[in-house]
């Protein structure tokens, strides 16, 4: 038997990055080479060549090459963007960046310096800001160029758009208006701290930032404090102990809670432990700093709560509400019965010597 011809194998490619001189960088994203691996499976082509494009501050950053599947098409493009890790952007998000018409963002600042790290061209392409405080005036503008058949991409400053930013009501316009809206998915700070909180995710409620105000942030928590899901709420540092403190009252103080800080960057920090342990903790080191994302776990079917703990919340509901809406509050947080509490509430509110509003 003759012995066998072995041919030779091809070489492997330098996967590994290149200096961004010279014409080939392997380091260049794959979706730069999607449309030649469509066309033959077995090789890798040639990566698109980089030009070089000068940053701000004068730096030299590689220019990011047009999508091979064409310009993004008309519409709206809802495009995710890092929460913190600049790292956690998707090819997709680049591509409809580079090749959008215009741009719409929450900060074009912001998404400006996102756009020259990657080395994406912001010249002869409008970049409309779009946020709270001028919306109104925004909007029309962006529409116009939608109704002429733009693509437009409409980013926040961090994350999905429209979780907790104003851009549902520029969606509501587009959609009213016929013109097609595309989900580019990516980064949330609402499911990243979900997922790695340990709590149950099969069921869920995102509750958005709570009221400033103690009165009717316990309202609010009042109205979901029986939702049969895991809640998910943002707050800023400066009131997530005092905010904290009303969640332990009003949802249970030993009712499962995480606090994730930070999220993808640095100094990411995860705290896991009961809603009032977790006031108290916070109060006795001070407010944390850095974006926050608060996880409160589902109610539990029974709970055991003390006459402690019934008379806590009645003190401090009674500081804020009059003595009927406060008795009502607290009997809704243990599920009790208010002709009970509104008895209890009034010994408590009379041995304070409480008048006016505290009766």
């Amino acid at each position: 038997m003759p012995p066998k011809k072995h041919r030779p194998r091809p070489a492997r490619p330098d996967r590994r990055a290149q200096p961004e001189t010279g014409g080939d960088n392997a380091a260049l994203p794959l979706a730069a080479r999607a449309s030649a691996e469509a066309e033959s499976k077995e090789t890798l082509a040639s990566p698109a060549p980089i030009t070089e494009t000068t940053g701000p501050a004068g730096t030299s950053a590689p220019r990011r090459p047009p999508d091979p599947a064409g310009a993004p098409p008309p519409g709206l493009h809802l495009v995710a963007t890092p929460i913190g890790n600049l790292r956690d952007i998707t090819l997709r998000a680049l591509d409809a960046l580079a090749g959008c018409d215009a741009i719409a963002a929450e900060d074009t600042r912001v998404t400006g310096r996102l756009m020259d790290l990657h080395g994406i061209d912001r010249a002869g392409r409008p970049m409309i800001a779009y946020h709270d405080r001028n919306a109104a005036e925004a909007r029309p503008r962006i529409m116009r160029l939608l109704e002429q058949g733009a693509s437009v991409a409409y980013c926040s400053d961090a994350g999905t758009p429209l979780v907790a930013d104003p851009g549902f009501r520029l969606v509501g316009a587009a959609v009213d208006a016929g013109i097609a809206v595309h989900a580019l998915p990516g980064p949330s700070a609402a499911l990243a701290a979900l997922a790695v909180s340990g709590l149950p995710s099969d069921r869920f409620l995102f509750a958005g930032f709570p009221p400033a105000k103690s009165t009717q942030r316990r309202r609010m928590l009042q109205e979901i404090a029986a939702v049969p899901a895991t809640l998910i709420l943002f707050e800023s540092p400066h009131r997530v102990v005092e905010s904290l403190a009303d969640m332990a009252d009003m949802l249970g103080h030993t009712r499962a809670a995480v606090l994730a800080r930070e999220l993808t960057k640095r100094f990411e920090r995860v705290r896991r432990m009961p809603l009032r342990a977790l006031a108290e903790r916070l109060g006795e080191e001070g407010a944390p700093k850095g974006e926050i994302v608060l996880v409160i776990g589902p109610p539990t079917a029974e709970r055991q709560v003390t006459q402690a703990e019934i008379d806590a919340a009645l003190d401090r509901a009674l500081a804020d509400l009059s003595l009927r809406d406060a008795a009502a509050s607290i009997a809704a947080q243990f599920d009790l019965p208010r002709r009970e509490i509104y008895a209890r509430a009034l010994e408590r509110a009379r041995a304070r010597g409480l008048s006016g509003r505290g009766i």
